[in-house]
């Protein structure tokens, strides 16, 4: 299984970048996504960025990321990680509407 990060473009470096992720810094391989400035965030899976996205979905997954991590130290107070989720119904998708 393979898990997309979120990195922020920190340097231009042709084919590549110098992206940061939980403050260490990474090569990452932009030949899919092409030259991106610096602030961009990106997806990237095994090095390579895959999409670009904007701040807030880089947020909500980084959110997500560090939830598991707890979950598998055991934490249980996960709430403030799915701000987006807390107090509100599920819904389906329009296609499983009646």
């Amino acid at each position: 299984m393979c898990i997309g990060i979120p990195m922020q473009v920190v340097e231009r470096r042709g084919e590549s970048a110098l992206c940061v992720y939980r403050g260490e810094l990474h090569q990452i391989d932009m030949m899919l996504v092409g030259e991106q400035p610096q602030g961009t965030w990106l997806l990237v899976f095994l090095d390579a960025a895959r999409e670009v996205m904007s701040s807030e979905k880089a947020q909500q997954i980084t959110d997500a990321l560090e939830a598991m991590r707890l979950a598998m130290q055991g934490e249980t107070d996960l709430d403030h990680l799915f701000a987006d989720l807390v107090d509100r119904e599920p819904k389906l998708p329009e296609f499983l509407r009646t």
